[in-house]
């Protein structure tokens, strides 16, 4: 087994039409707005950008993100990581209810020489880093959303110039 490799899964249901979700999601560099462990994120061209991430463990991962697939058709949002952590996440926005049901999966390989180091008694703080910056994602976005019009429901159309996060 390869102690640097991570997948995750999370679920957020939001109080949001879908559209307004994607959207959210979709613009990438806002990130840092709502999201407290997204510390920074700056654009280098119009399909990626560099984002710095902190949560509770004392330390940064830098990525480069790179834009994968944006299908608003399909509300799929998916990005390509390389850096400090390599690999991809997917945002896939659903109805749910009356709202939304965005589905968050991500694969990646630690590459930072500390996580690499620390791979296996480090393991289970690591997992447990990143629910904690998932629960923050969720809350924030839920305050986020909940400050924005509403917008109609359907499928959301491209957001200019968005990489998402």
């Amino acid at each position: 087994m390869d102690w640097c490799h991570y997948r995750f899964r999370s679920r957020w249901d939001l109080d949001a039409p879908p559209a307004a979700v994607f959207a959210v999601l979709a613009d990438g560099a806002d990130y840092p707005g709502w999201w407290p462990q997204v510390r920074e994120v700056r654009r280098i061209d119009e399909r990626s950008g560099a984002a710095r991430f902190r949560s509770l463990v004392p330390y940064d991962l830098w990525v480069i993100v790179s834009e994968a697939r944006q299908d608003p058709a399909d509300n799929v949002l998916e990005i390509g990581f390389s850096g400090d952590l390599e690999g991809w996440a997917r945002w896939t926005v659903l109805p749910h209810g009356n709202g939304t049901r965005a589905l968050f999966e991500q694969e990646v390989v630690a590459r930072k020489p500390l996580l690499r180091r620390l791979a296996l008694p480090g393991r289970p703080v690591f997992r447990a880093n990143h629910a904690l910056m998932m629960r923050s994602g969720l809350r924030g976005l839920r305050a986020h959303l909940a400050t924005k019009p509403a917008r109609p429901s359907g499928p959301a159309s491209p957001p200019y110039g968005g990489n998402a996060v």
